[in-house]
């Protein structure tokens, strides 16, 4: 037996759409096969999860489900012990059970007769009662209907983000869709794969599937727009001498020159290697912000740094930042 949707989600039972598909986002970038490998708890809680979303997010199904109409699975409930035609036809309609009235199709109504043993009703009045409700019935069931859309999250690396891939996702009946990622796309897009939803019925067209893409994050690139950013570790030898150094980007390693002198903190740029969005062309930049890092004990170069001597004499780094301090500290008194 399905468990309650809401209960799978996490949610109140009076929770707004955007609160379904918020929960929904979250618990399926969490348990997604593809993060959870050979994890028979996460890929069952996983497939869960979006049945419950599949329920809650159709507003018909979620207001059938809240009457009590359809189960967990979508299923119809059927009727209570003792009631419709319980009981046969023997001694008429099913005793005590029936309401005092009932309205059927365009305001049509039967009333049980006080003693409860039977029906005070003409057959005739059957059909007119029950004829036109089972008529619509069987055309709407036998109508065209379009497939429902279905709706799934689907993980992507960084760097294929970037360069754009074909990702495999792993459905929660187990079947498979190769999507196409196209390169430069952000976290949030979502892709439509047309006639990959839900089954049409009589003809009518098949739902599509929209793909909503998770980007995993790199130890390394961050994205800033077209353009990425990343730290990059040099000798203090490598900044203070302007030698060349070797600097990743997502379109592979290339050489650049270090300023002579160039301190911790410098930003410099690479054209043309970061994101080639929609086809852009040139790409975007990769920007360097530089980190200096001296590396283990040297006994000779600490000896060569106690006789060196800065040109113009002795050389404070903080000078700068003390006059700021006191600048800002003289401004304040002046306005108390």
């Amino acid at each position: 037996m399905a468990q309650d949707p809401y209960q799978v989600l996490g949610i109140k039972r009076d929770a707004s759409a955007d609160d379904i598909k918020r929960a929904y986002r979250t618990l399926a970038r969490k348990l997604h096969p593809d993060l959870n490998p050979g994890d028979a708890d996460a890929e069952s809680r996983f497939k869960a999860v979006n049945a419950a979303h599949d329920l809650l997010s159709d507003p018909d199904k979620r207001g059938r489900f809240d009457r009590g109409e359809i189960d967990a699975e979508g299923q119809e409930r059927g009727p209570p012990p003792g009631s419709g035609f319980g009981g046969g036809f023997g001694g008429g309609f099913g005793g005590g059970n029936w309401r005092e009235h009932a309205e059927g199709p365009q305001g049509a109504r039967y009333r049980r007769r006080a003693g409860g043993g039977g029906a005070d009703f003409d057959p005739s009045d059957f059909d007119d009662l029950f004829g036109d409700y089972f008529r619509q019935s069987e055309a709407r069931s036998n109508g065209p209907q379009r497939g429902r859309d279905a709706q799934y999250a689907l993980t992507v690396s960084f760097l294929d983000a970037i360069r754009g891939a074909t990702s495999r996702l792993t459905l929660p009946d187990g079947r498979t869709l190769d999507v196409k990622i196209p390169a430069g796309i952000e976290s949030g897009t979502v892709l439509r794969l047309r006639g990959r939803g839900g089954p049409g019925r009589n003809g009518a067209a098949d739902g599509d599937a929209l793909i909503e893409i998770v980007v995993a994050p790199h130890p390394v690139f961050t994205r800033d727009g077209d353009a990425i950013r990343l730290d990059l570790p040099v000798s203090m030898r490598e900044a203070v001498l302007g030698e060349r150094v070797t600097v990743p980007t997502p379109q592979g390693n290339v050489a650049m020159k270090l300023p002579e002198g160039a301190d911790a903190g410098t930003v410099l740029r690479v054209r043309g290697k970061g994101i080639a969005a929609h086809g852009k062309v040139p790409a975007g930049d990769v920007y360097v912000t530089l980190r200096i890092e001296i590396g283990p004990r040297d006994a000779a170069l600490a000896d060569l740094l106690r006789a060196w001597t800065p040109p113009g004499g002795a050389f404070d780094p903080r000078a700068a930042l003390l006059a700021e301090i006191d600048a800002a500290a003289h401004a304040s008194g002046e306005a108390a």
